[in-house]
């Protein structure tokens, strides 16, 4: 064999090696979302919200209001308030962890510390039962939080563990596997939840095992990962300050710089105002189903899972709208989809399941494609070379602005007393996101970003 074939056999055998290294950790990172989404949608989604409204309701005075450190709460807003406190509490911390991570190269370790903390917060929801609303809340609030920081350092991977040609197939796959875990879980939960007579427990011992069997699940496979995924030696730099200072620094930069492209900045604030709204819905329905609408828990699960699949088939549709129509175009019918669910959630009658899974279903064909279509379209609006700090930012940002939604929620229960008044409240959010979204020109802003045009966008 000659000195260029022998050399050439090397290079591909070493392609090779390398592209086996590469999807065996691609093939470990799909299971921290197989691990995670269970806390998304078995707890934050169907359990939680109901069972600790329940629980702060028994702990509640003659008024219908508890008094966590001495403050007034009405007992059917403190799980919309503790959703809120914990995601100010995870944007505090996500600089610190991404900074950090950034600057030593061990994501792993991090990740390690940010899932089992989330797990066992999750877990620990087993014990909440009588009054202890306030234990419930605090497990709320650290959960949410590790669920938070644990997905910077988990995207942080992407990158590194998938060329660019591959990014997208892998990403995809990341999310699939996340609603498969989910759904899957609710089945069992399901199945559980139905069945807890026969299994010789009670209503509420039933959902404090599928509260904390999540957490289980969570700390389980997030074994996967933590094996198969390798840290990076990071090319030093320039030395900075504190990790934690870097990292808000680096933020700050990143805002900075986005002045320079009004029409992107435009697009964001636009998208971090509807998916508010998106958020809230898909973290207080549970809330809406069970004290308004008065319905069992088992329909709410269904609801979830259809919500599920039927998110999966909405941003297939959407993707091909987009394809005739335009991302703007399709965001923008999403966002009018999502102001006509709500209205119609408003005047949903009482104990009524069906009415209530057209609404899961309606929901759900706008669910997936309005989030994924809004994160192409800002791909095209990122100038070149710019796109890791720009989607930190965007990550970041997103996380910040989420706690406001759960807040109008809140406060509107708290001062109307009506669950009906605090769902129509968020009308607002997807009616002010789609003005301001359709105020934007996006071919200048894809033109002013220095991108190519699509011919569709």
């Amino acid at each position: 064999m000659s000195e260029r074939t022998e050399t050439e056999a090397e290079s591909g055998a070493g392609d090779g090696a390398a592209a086996a290294a590469r999807r065996r950790e691609q093939h470990g990172w799909y299971f921290y979302d197989f691990a995670c989404s269970v806390y998304s949608t078995s707890v934050l989604t169907v359990f939680l919200g109901p069972y600790l409204t329940a629980i702060a309701k028994a702990a509640a005075d003659a008024e219908g209001y508890v008094h966590p450190l001495g403050i007034p709460v009405r007992a059917g807003s403190f799980f919309a308030y503790s959703v809120s406190v914990s995601v100010i509490v995870a944007v505090l911390i996500m600089p610190l962890a991404g900074a950090a991570a950034d600057r030593t190269g061990r994501k792993k370790p991090l990740l390690a510390v940010a899932a089992y903390t989330g797990a066992a917060a999750t877990a620990g929801m087993f014990f909440l039962d009588g009054d202890r609303y306030l234990l419930g809340g605090l497990l709320l609030i650290v959960a949410n939080a590790s669920l938070a920081v644990s997905m910077v350092l988990y995207n942080a991977y992407l990158p590194q563990i998938s060329t660019p040609d591959e990014r997208d197939t892998v990403s995809s796959r990341g999310w699939a596997f996340g609603y498969t875990s989910g759904a899957l879980v609710l089945v069992l939960n399901l199945v559980l939840f139905q069945g807890h007579e026969s299994f010789g427990l009670s209503e509420g011992t039933a959902v404090r095992i599928c509260l904390a069997s999540a957490g289980l699940w969570w700390g389980a496979f997030t074994l996967v990962p933590l094996r198969r995924l390798r840290d990076r030696a990071v090319v030093r730099g320039e030395a900075g300050g504190a990790p934690a200072v870097s990292g808000w620094r680096q933020l700050i930069a990143t805002l900075k710089d986005m002045r320079r492209y009004p029409l992107t900045l435009s697009f964001l604030l636009a998208y971090l105002i509807y998916n508010d709204g998106v958020q809230t819905v898909i973290s207080q329905a549970s809330i809406y189903g069970s004290e308004e609408l008065e319905l069992e828990q088992s329909t709410l699960i269904v609801a979830v899972l259809l919500v599920q699949v039927l998110a999966v088939v909405g941003a297939l549709t959407m993707g091909r709208l987009a394809r005739s129509y335009g991302a703007k175009r399709t965001i923008l019918g999403s966002l009018a989809a999502w102001t006509l669910t709500l209205g119609a959630g408003y005047f949903l009658p009482a104990r009524t399941p069906m009415w209530f899974f057209a609404l899961a279903a309606m929901i759900g064909l706008v669910l997936g494609g309005s989030q994924a279509l809004s994160r192409s379209l800002f791909s095209h609006l990122v100038p070149a070379g710019k796109e890791a700090e720009y989607f930190s930012a965007y990550e970041m940002s997103d996380r910040g602005l989420s706690w406001v939604g759960p807040l109008v929620f809140g406060l509107t229960y708290q001062l109307t007393g009506s669950y009906r008044d605090a769902i129509i409240s968020l009308v607002v959010f997807f009616a002010l996101g789609f003005v301001l979204l359709a105020r934007v020109p996006v071919r200048r802003a894809v033109e002013a970003a220095g991108n190519p045009v699509p011919e569709r966008v």
